[in-house]
């Protein structure tokens, strides 16, 4: 069974920096796609970036050229970089593993099988 456990939330100033952290447990040993995704209160939620099995990174509009994704497989980590952050980035975030996807499926979060129990980010302006 995944585990995953995010880290790294918390409260900054709009144009400040955050980077969130995601470390996984029970692999088998292969890569798997990992997600963030947030959820503002009231909304749905919405993902944010994604790494396929074989280390592509992929963005949605809103974050892309502020955020980065990143893995440590040796830490079995895997971390989202915040840059210039707005106060519309403020929500919970949450990281996610699937075995496999397609690649139409990278921002749906119905297809992923494994979630974190998410790590608020509030940007204040």
């Amino acid at each position: 069974q995944v585990q995953l456990v995010e880290s790294g939330g918390g409260s900054v100033q709009a144009g400040g920096s955050l980077t969130l952290s995601c470390a996984a447990s029970g692999y088998t040993g292969r890569n798997y796609w990992m997600g963030w995704f947030r959820q503002a209160p009231g909304k749905e939620r919405e993902g944010v970036a994604t790494m396929s099995d074989g280390g592509t990174t992929y963005y949605t509009d809103p974050v892309k050229g502020r955020f980065t994704i990143s893995r440590d497989n040796a830490k079995n980590t895997v971390y989202l970089q915040m840059n210039s952050l707005k106060f519309e980035d403020t929500a919970m975030y949450y990281c996610a593993a699937a075995s496999s996807l397609y690649f139409w499926q990278r921002f749906l979060a119905g297809f992923y099988a494994y979630w974190g129990q998410g790590t608020q980010v509030t940007v204040s302006s």
